[in-house]
């Protein structure tokens, strides 16, 4: 049954985090509420947005959506921000890793409302005094912390003037290149229960798949006001479980 479960909360947590980012107010608390040891669940996380990122990027490349000429940069760049992150961490406390996320995620909670990016926009993705910072900083934010990382993303294409469903692919390919390298060392260091892992991936995959198609059908001016309800629900999430 437990099988079963995870594979229903895969699906709805990759299809909102999609959609939106936010995959992780679902998912994480789910396998935690099951049993699952902290870094086991992580790593179950980590394996399933690998792979489930790449397919959803991978639809929209094939889709020609987006091309590799275009964002290829993104994954050096996200992976050096999240090994900044992962060594940044080591010398964090846990409360200021807290503080951190929680006013990043307002910054981009309030700027949506002034902001002028729409999502509607035709521009490319250019290696610029924006989108490398940026990126680099989103990067180094997931390897210290994590969740709405992808939603952060979104805010930062749409400030961009990066159509939506561009946007969502290039999203989908930097959450591939961060969650690699963690991946790997979730596996390398015992951490997977892979049955359970299995379960979640598979729902993963369907989620993803979901989640593009829809994001494909979704009318930009619909996106920020789902931007700003996954970023009051991480905010509210992040509150009750490390201050209330």
């Amino acid at each position: 049954m437990e099988y079963v479960m995870l594979y229903v909360i895969g699906i709805c947590a990759t299809t909102l985090g999609t959609l939106a980012g936010g995959g992780g107010l679902i998912n994480l608390p789910f396998m935690l509420m099951m049993g699952m040891p902290v870094h086991s669940a992580i790593g179950a996380n980590k394996v399933s947005n690998t792979i489930s990122s790449f397919s959803s990027f991978y639809h929209l490349y094939n889709k020609k959506e987006i091309s590799i000429k275009e964002v290829y940069w993104i994954i050096p760049v996200s992976i050096a921000g999240g090994i900044s992150g992962g060594v940044i961490a080591s010398n964090v406390s846990s409360e200021n890793m807290y503080i951190i996320a929680i006013v990043l995620l307002i910054f981009a909670f309030f700027t949506s409302f002034i902001g002028k990016g729409s999502f509607t926009g035709s521009e490319p993705l250019k290696w610029n005094k924006v989108s490398v910072p940026g990126l680099y900083g989103i990067g180094i934010y997931d390897g210290l912390f994590g969740p709405g990382q992808g939603t952060l993303m979104l805010y930062l294409f749409g400030y961009l003037n990066i159509h939506y469903i561009r946007a969502v692919g290039m999203v989908r390919l930097a959450t591939f290149s961060s969650c690699f390298g963690a991946a790997v060392t979730y596996i390398a260091t015992g951490k997977i229960i892979w049955p359970l892992t299995l379960a979640l991936l598979l729902g993963s995959l369907t989620g993803a798949q979901i989640g593009v198609r829809i994001a494909q059908k979704l009318k930009p001016h619909y996106v920020k006001p789902i931007l700003r309800i996954v970023t009051a629900g991480l905010i509210v999430q992040i509150l009750m479980e490390n201050i209330l």
